[in-house]
């Protein structure tokens, strides 16, 4: 399995392409994301976001389109696509696929597993392919996803971070901004972002 990624728009936000048995997969097409996507791309699946956040959902619609390919977004997050925006501009999209709570996909033997982490935003999740987790702005390396937002809810948040607490494996994460950590890692430091909140 390879990954590549690339900083999107003024947020920086992490656009990754996934590529395992000659299959593509998208997460978390940004702002200006489709020029780079369609130049490292040779056999795309699908596009999936984390969430609904503009900054990961950008180039969502355009890459749809020019790839004939389908797109895949938590079900709490489809409403962020269109008019719940709080950024004028966005590109509308519409998912092909409503992704439900921890719902797992089988691409010919290729999985994807979504596990749902609300509280940054009601849709939020994680995907996982392989030994990698991409965490969108669920957790960072040291850091966690704001609970400031329109639809962000703290509460949810804090059950999310206990929930994430009780993984038994470990996996390297990708989040949606900065650089990788891992499962095991961020787990000690979920009891301080817990008390935080």
């Amino acid at each position: 399995m390879s990954i590549k990624v690339k900083p999107m728009g003024m947020y920086q936000t992490n656009c990754y392409i996934v590529s395992i048995d000659k299959k593509d997969f998208i997460i978390d097409p940004g702002v200006d994301a489709t020029e780079w996507v369609m130049q490292n791309v040779t056999n795309p699946i699908g596009i999936f976001n984390t969430h609904g956040h503009f900054d990961h959902v950008w180039s969502n619609d355009e890459l749809q389109k020019k790839l004939n390919i389908p797109l895949y977004t938590p079900k709490a997050d489809v409403m962020l696509l269109k008019e719940s925006s709080w950024v004028e501009g966005l590109p509308p999209s519409t998912p092909d696929v409503e992704v439900e709570d921890n719902e797992e996909f089988d691409f010919d033997g290729v999985k994807v597993k979504f596990r749902h982490f609300p509280g940054h935003c009601p849709g939020c999740s994680t995907i996982e392919i392989g030994d990698s987790m991409f965490s969108g702005d669920f957790i960072f390396d040291r850091s966690i996803g704001r609970t400031d937002f329109p639809y962000s809810n703290p509460e949810d948040m804090k059950k999310s971070l206990e929930k994430f607490k009780t993984l038994d494996f470990d996996k390297t994460i990708y989040p949606g901004h900065g650089g990788t950590t891992t499962i095991k890692k961020e787990q000690k430091n979920a009891d301080y972002w817990i008390s935080s909140l």
